[in-house]
């Protein structure tokens, strides 16, 4: 009996294991989805932004595998609290993880449609800087959930709100366009798409990083500015 217990728990910790690698290997998979896609936008590559758009039915097949192997341990193990958390944080990170490749995949179709149109009223916009920061904020929260440390929550909250009102002032920036130019209407609408694009990535890269606070400290910290704002009402 003592034999079997012990290999029980080898293979619940190579169980716990493989999903904590799963994460880490989805979040490279949609980290390069990502970058591909801006470099597409960037450079102009319809052959990489093809395979950014076809790749992302791989992202969802890992979202599938992994969530299957977290609901097979929930049925067969009686998980303590912290395993539970565990559990429960890459379920939801790796939804977090499969919407960051819809927007790759966004992006990388609306790129595709503005290189392969033949206007030439396409104004300038410079979606570099926030892109970059959106992108830092997937590395460093898929890092902190390798690592079991929250402590570069506040760092990417900040970056967070840096990319919040990027978009904003892309925003106002192209409405400018579109009301001074008529003819650039449709290629700032799908720079405008990009552009919230980029600004949802930062969002579930934020999630991410909440999920992580959750796991090491067991506090959902997702609500917590609502939360003491409507306390403050009371």
């Amino acid at each position: 009996m003592a034999k079997m217990t012990e290999h029980t728990f080898k293979q619940f910790n190579i169980e716990l294991d493989e999903i904590r690698s799963g994460v880490l290997r989805m979040g490279g998979l949609v980290e390069a989805q990502v970058t591909n896609a801006l470099a597409g936008l960037r450079t102009g590559d319809l052959a990489l932004l093809d395979e950014v758009i076809a790749g992302d039915k791989r992202v969802n097949l890992m979202q599938l595998e992994i969530d299957d192997e977290c609901n097979h341990i929930v049925a067969k193990h009686q998980l303590a609290a912290v395993d539970l958390r565990l559990v429960m944080t890459v379920i939801k990170s790796v939804s977090d993880l499969e919407r960051i490749g819809d927007e790759a995949k966004k992006i990388a179709k609306a790129a595709r449609r503005l290189h392969s149109s033949e206007t030439s009223f396409a104004p300038q916009i410079d979606l570099g800087a926030s892109a970059q920061i959106a992108t830092g904020m997937l590395h460093a929260a898929l890092d902190s959930f390798a690592r079991a440390e929250s402590d570069d929550t506040a760092s990417i909250k900040r970056q967070d709100a840096e990319v919040d009102n990027s978009f904003k002032a892309t925003m106002r920036q192209l409405i400018t366009y579109m009301m001074e130019d008529p003819r650039t209407i449709t290629s700032c609408l799908e720079l405008l798409f990009i552009a919230k694009a980029i600004e949802r990535v930062g969002d579930h890269a934020m999630n991410i990083a909440e999920y992580v606070v959750f796991l090491v400290q067991g506090e959902d910290v997702r609500y917590g500015k609502s939360q003491a704002s409507v306390a403050g009402k009371d």
